[in-house]
């Protein structure tokens, strides 16, 4: 009788505890979060040691800028042996927030050598460093890519990075693979903006060939990937004389996709090129060229093209939402 009272006992708060946290939840969905602090509190004293919980008060007091009361809980959270990616990126973000630089870079660090494999402690870190140490950031983000090749921040921070060392080519590649990944948010609006002024500068200043030091690894035997892409891409000279618009970009690129796999597509297998074509192939090439440069072009053309496009544009949309863009494992063509 005593072991039945207290398995129905625990099974009991077990309940009053899901319930709590589903109840917190709305809460944090509302942005109540004083009340989300509240009721986790509550759960808390039933169960303390609860991962999920504790991680969802401490993201609660950060989003309510009581960053004290987060780091207060964040501190010992990391210190668990169940600690995950979240538990460390939250505080991460907390010791960020009161520009506890040296705290938080320490944080990274622990984190990464528990989990080497995880993209978003790398984007992070090197967010945390790039504003003085760009160089060391970029090795971070391009580790992270190694590592994790399906995690969007590293290519954002990249991409921007890259275009402000005049590194054209790495920054469209990285800005557009971002965009696939990460379609619909304030992050993407901006880096459309940057991949048409990347198409630009690529061909307002012009490609000249890079001579490779002698210790330059080649693949295969061949040029470069970044080289390959680049003369590739110059190839198309002839079709930038009315300016860069949607328009020629479509044109420029169908016809960089059929130069591409006439001459490296088997040397060099990339997941970005790959779905180019497919879309070429099943005829949203159009629409996924006017929604990438459209609205950062002109949005008044935009929007009268997509009067008379709508049918293609939400063709093309349902398509992108259907699929995940996701990289294979050995593209990473970039040197660290």
């Amino acid at each position: 009788m005593f072991l039945f009272i207290a398995s129905f006992s625990y099974a009991q708060s077990e309940q009053d505890v899901s319930k709590l946290h589903e109840t917190a939840q709305t809460f944090i969905r509302q942005n109540d979060y004083d009340n989300a602090i509240l009721v986790l509190t509550k759960a808390l004293q039933i169960q303390p040691t609860d991962l999920q919980i504790n991680k969802d008060l401490l993201f609660a007091y950060y989003v309510k800028r009581d960053f004290a009361k987060a780091m207060e809980i964040g501190r010992p959270l990391v210190a668990r042996p169940d600690a995950d990616v979240q538990s460390f990126q939250m505080l991460g973000l907390t010791f960020k927030a009161v520009a506890e630089d040296k705290e938080a870079e320490k944080l990274y660090k622990a984190g990464l050598l528990k989990f080497p494999n995880e993209g978003i402690l790398y984007s992070e870190y090197g967010d945390l460093i790039s504003a003085k140490e760009p160089d060391r950031a970029q090795k971070l983000w391009e580790k992270g890519i190694e590592v994790d090749p399906n995690h969007s921040s590293n290519y954002f921070f990249l991409s921007r990075q890259y275009s402000q060392k005049g590194d054209v080519i790495w920054s469209i590649l990285y800005a557009e693979m971002f965009l696939n990944m990460e379609s619909f948010t304030a992050r993407s609006t901006e880096l459309k903006n940057l991949l048409l002024d990347q198409y630009k500068q690529f061909f307002i200043v012009g490609y000249k060939p890079p001579t490779p030091p002698p210790t330059t690894k080649k693949k295969n035997n061949t040029i470069p990937f970044a080289t390959a892409v680049a003369e590739t891409l110059n190839k198309q000279q002839p079709q930038v004389s009315y300016g860069i618009t949607p328009e020629t970009l479509t044109v420029i690129r169908t016809r960089f996709i059929l130069d591409w796999y006439n001459k490296y597509g088997a040397t060099f297998p990339f997941k970005l090129f790959e779905h180019q074509r497919q879309l070429l192939q099943e005829g949203m090439f159009e629409a996924y060229n006017f929604w990438l440069f459209g609205p950062a072009a002109n949005l008044k053309t935009y929007q009268t093209w997509q009067q008379y496009h709508q049918t293609d544009l939400n063709a093309f949309l349902s398509f992108i939402r259907s699929k995940v863009f996701k990289i294979p494992e050995g593209q990473q063509y970039h040197p660290m």
